[in-house]
């Protein structure tokens, strides 16, 4: 597939992505099937929550924007408490709990390209949140981080030979676990993962997509 030198941002929510989208000054081209934002660099889509819809999204801008490269921004729990509010991590391996392998039993794992210089962490996917320390804890030993649409932003990618990036940030923890407070969370602390971005991610993509 010829490939537009732009990148592809991936959002779950509009909570998410607000800042980016005023930081960025994209301008919005779309609403069906998909909210997009762009400018002449960057195509932003906001998918909608869990695995099938962030799966349809990023199908959806690869083929009608076909940007360079994906990258996949957002909000992810902390399996444990080892992690801090706010932080941002690079995601070097992802994990489904919730998808065994037919012969092996093991999770599916994917792996994302790397940027170097930053913190990693293993993410975990699945369809059904993780809020509860119980349901964290049988996560913790495998992932660090839990969210709900990374890993098929990864399939995609891969099936469609675009290379995939992600960066996520500590929305809650075992001990901010519930909903009212991770949405608080993530509108408090969204503009300082934006900033983050700007300052560290974005130039590096650029360079990458040939920009």
């Amino acid at each position: 597939m010829p490939q537009d030198h732009r990148i592809g941002l991936v959002f779950a929510t509009m909570i998410e992505a607000g800042p980016f989208i005023q930081g960025l000054s994209l301008t919005g081209t779309m609403e069906k099937p998909f909210e997009v934002y762009e400018n002449d660099r960057i195509s932003l889509i906001i998918s909608g929550i869990g695995k099938a819809n962030a799966s349809m999204a990023c199908t959806y801008l690869i083929t009608a924007r076909t940007p360079s490269l994906i990258c996949n921004l957002g909000a992810a729990g902390a399996t444990t408490d080892r992690y801090r509010l706010g932080q941002c991590l690079h995601v070097h391996k992802i994990i489904e709990p919730d998808r065994p392998g037919l012969i092996t039993g093991k999770p599916h794992e994917h792996q994302t390209v790397m940027l170097d210089g930053f913190e990693t962490a293993v993410l975990a996917t699945q369809d059904r949140p993780v809020i509860t320390g119980v349901e964290r804890d049988m996560i913790a030993p495998a992932a660090d981080l839990v969210d709900m649409e990374a890993a098929s932003i990864a399939q995609v990618c891969r099936r469609m030979a675009v290379p995939c990036y992600i960066f996520k940030f500590i929305s809650d923890t075992p001990g901010t676990a519930q909903i009212v407070s991770i949405v608080d969370t993530i509108t408090r602390l969204g503009g300082a993962f934006y900033q983050f971005f700007h300052d560290r991610v974005q130039g590096l993509l650029h360079e990458a997509a040939g920009l």
